[in-house]
């Protein structure tokens, strides 16, 4: 008989976005203003009368409440609308900034009583997504839900609600993302039939595979526990449809449900007819007629229930029934491309290696475009006459099938392989794939000449001195110098360098430079020395001002470089700065450094 568990997790995308911050590097807390002390008693108003004071003041009320009036009044309102102030005619204690980022109130607020009740340490956090023309509340965590904020609510209402409210954009494709991984972990480990339920579930057949986990009731337990430890709140149903399942788990009455085998009618017919999934036209038309509940339409024949809410919930009903079919579409598991080679007898020269190589990289040609694919590593393993194994790997730069390349950059392993008595298996594997499309010739059969592409000689390089012996170096926005470069994929985009005058050898390390003699504030230096060696300038260009990137660290607000191109006596062409502007010394100690070398 076939049973199905559907998965719920309700808060996915609050809790997602908890995760990532609970594993996030932590950042130094912000510098806070000094909290000047507050004088709590203002004295009498210095307003005269009729000074033109706004109406509804403290001083324009004949009989001043006391402050236990007060207090009792802002007890009587609702949690979210309760004022941090204490007094509704002038305030008695300091008011902080509305618009400060950061901003923390010092008082016991709607947010933090809501937090305490919630027993989280997170502020209320919403995530708004656009519905139609505005923005709206797709999702809330427990602490805004206290506070009267519901989805579907406007954003600006859930501002307005609440002071302190974190909002940020939804993501949907983030948590789609999750849901796939969860699904492919699920098919790897508990049943190969698994469908995700968008957006927040995922559906799992358990026939034939329920007594691998020890029952139905014990792999419901260890999956919601499984998910609790991954800090995500999950609920879980086993029922014997996937709408009978995705009923019970969204509007069923506890976090775990287990409806047996033949109680589907009994199970669901309590819960609301919204438990069917169903268009918002047709629950509109369920209320108008009277049903609320799932055993509501049971009794009703199935033509005048198609003709009064449409025929989307009879195929909804019998789906969850079971008389209709509702298949699992499930989720494949992508396998790696892989050939293998079994050999009558072992081998073990370089030679009859090399044609196995031939061999297996033909047939993994064949399989990789079947599926159109081109492989960016490719994996071959030997297995000896003894038990033992050898393993060589390649990569390349762009996908490639061509057989004859990639046994090129094999024939460059053979020589860490370890035949010992012999081998006699082969398994080649190309774990790393990317969709490789057909090349247009149009070009070469009109007889344009085309740029080559460097990709095959960037392989064969690579697999001589090393992958990370090769590689390019692109422009970086920055106006540090050492910041200004990274290195890139050596096939890859590189950008337009900026058009300053820039050393053809810069230091990975500004070397310092001793005795140096030069004129403050601008002028470059006239002698220095530099590994051991006394260099007298004839020449000097400068300075070119360079500051610090104030938002890296708080030594660089300040920082500043005075660069100099200088020319020796010798004909040496150098690229040496100054730290500091010379005047201030907040802005460096005033000592000479050499960065780079022209020519």
């Amino acid at each position: 008989m076939r049973r199905v568990v559907s998965l719920f997790l309700p808060h996915l995308a609050i809790e997602r976005l908890r995760r990532l911050e609970r594993y996030a590097p932590r950042r130094p807390e912000p510098l806070r203003a000094i909290e000047l002390p507050v004088d709590t008693d203002p004295g009498a108003c210095s307003v005269p009368r009729g000074g033109g004071w706004r109406p509804g003041a403290r001083w324009a009320r004949a009989e001043e409440p006391t402050r236990a009036e007060v207090e009792r009044q802002v007890a009587a309102l609702p949690v979210h609308a309760q004022p941090p102030v204490r007094e509704l005619g002038r305030r008695l204690e300091a008011a902080d900034q509305p618009f400060r980022h950061g901003t923390k109130l010092a008082s016991p607020t709607a947010p933090a009583a809501a937090m305490a009740a919630a027993g989280t340490g997170h502020e209320p956090l919403v995530l708004v997504g656009k519905v139609g023309r505005r923005e709206e509340v797709v999702s809330a965590c427990a602490s805004a839900r206290s506070l009267g904020i519901s989805i579907g609510m406007a954003a600006t209402h859930a501002r307005a609600l609440v002071a302190e409210l974190d909002v940020r954009p939804a993501q949907p494709d983030a948590d789609a993302a999750v849901l796939s991984r969860l699904a492919l972990l699920a098919v790897r480990r508990w049943s190969p039939l698994v469908e995700v339920t968008p957006p927040d579930g995922l559906w799992l057949d358990l026939a034939g595979c329920a007594h691998l986990h020890g029952g139905e009731e014990r792999f419901a337990r260890r999956l919601r526990s499984f998910c609790a430890r991954a800090g995500f709140t999950a609920r879980v149903a086993v029922a014997d449809t996937p709408g009978a399942a995705h009923a019970l788990a969204r509007f069923g009455p506890a976090d775990l449900t287990w409806a047996p085998a033949g109680g589907t009618v009994a199970a669901i017919a309590s819960l609301p007819v919204a438990a069917l999934r169903l268009e918002p036209v047709a629950l509109s038309a369920a209320r108008r007629f009277g049903f609320e509940a799932i055993g509501d339409l049971l009794p009703v024949a199935r033509g005048p229930l198609a003709r009064r809410l449409g025929l989307g919930v009879v195929t909804r009903l019998d789906q969850a029934l079971g008389a209709a079919a509702e298949p699992i579409t499930a989720v494949s598991d992508p396998v790696a491309p892989a050939v293998e080679r079994r050999l009558l007898e072992p081998i073990g020269t370089a030679e009859a290696i090399v044609q196995v190589m031939a061999d297996l990289l033909d047939d993994l040609a064949g399989v990789l475009q079947e599926r159109g694919l081109g492989a960016r590593s490719v994996q071959l393993s030997c297995l000896r006459v003894d038990g033992g194994e050898q393993r060589v790997a390649i990569g390349t730069s762009r996908a490639t099938r061509d057989a004859k390349h990639l046994l090129r950059l094999l024939k460059l392993r053979v020589e860490r392989i370890d035949p010992g008595l012999g081998l006699e298996q082969f398994c080649m594997v190309a774990p790393h794939t990317e969709p490789l499309v057909a090349t247009d010739l149009g070009a070469v059969l009109a007889g344009e000449v085309l740029v080559r592409d460097p990709a095959r000689l960037v392989d064969v390089v690579a697999g001589r001195i090393g992958e990370r012996s090769v590689y390019c170096v692109a422009p970086l926005e920055s106006h540090v110098p050492e910041r200004a470069a990274v290195r890139v994929d050596p096939v890859g985009e590189t950008g337009a360098w900026p058009s300053w005058p820039r050393p053809v050898r810069l230091f990975a390390h500004p070397e310092p430079l001793a005795s140096v003699i030069a004129l403050l504030p601008d002028h470059p230096p006239r002698r220095f020395e530099w590994r051991g060696r006394s260099h007298r300038v004839v020449a000097g260009d400068g300075p070119e001002r360079i500051h610090g990137e104030w938002w890296r660290r708080e030594a660089e607000v300040w920082a500043v470089r005075d660069y100099y191109r200088v020319e020796d006596e010798a004909g040496g062409r150098y690229w040496v700065f100054r730290r500091g502007d010379g005047v201030e010394d907040d802005t460096g100690d005033r000592s000479w450094w050499i960065h780079g070398v022209f020519g």
